[in-house]
């Protein structure tokens, strides 16, 4: 199994910037793409972005780009997404999530592995 833990979010303000990180933790080996997700209270989860193991690339859903980066620090298996210019409809609890398939994928479904959550709130 693979436990992932976020963290970083908080309250920021219009403009600002913010790391959030996803601590991999058990067989973290078995994830071969991750990914971030958010989701806003009466709706699903949205895809942001996701990384692929092997090779590092990245993908990253239309409104994301630009503003999304996501990264990741092998040596302490840590996921990042720094989002710059924050607007207040970023405003989301933001997941993390990984799978075995190292195909993207966009729909959450795909994912195995889901965190517990970390809200990001953006005030105008």
């Amino acid at each position: 199994q693979v436990q992932l833990a976020e963290s970083g979010g908080g309250l920021v303000q219009a403009g600002d910037s913010l790391r959030l990180a996803c601590e991999f933790s058990g067989n973290s080996f078995l994830a071969n793409f991750m990914g971030w997700f958010r989701q806003v209270p009466g709706k699903g989860r949205e895809y942001v972005a996701g990384l692929k193991r092997i090779d590092s690339n990245t993908y990253y859903a239309d409104f994301a780009k630009g503003r999304f980066t996501i990264s990741r620090d092998d040596a302490k298996d840590t996921l990042y997404l720094e989002i710059d210019n924050l607007k207040p409809e970023d405003t989301a609890v933001y997941l993390c999530a990984a799978r075995a398939g190292a195909t993207a994928a966009t729909t959450p479904g795909y994912y195995t592995w889901w965190g517990q959550g970390t809200q990001v709130t953006v005030a105008s």
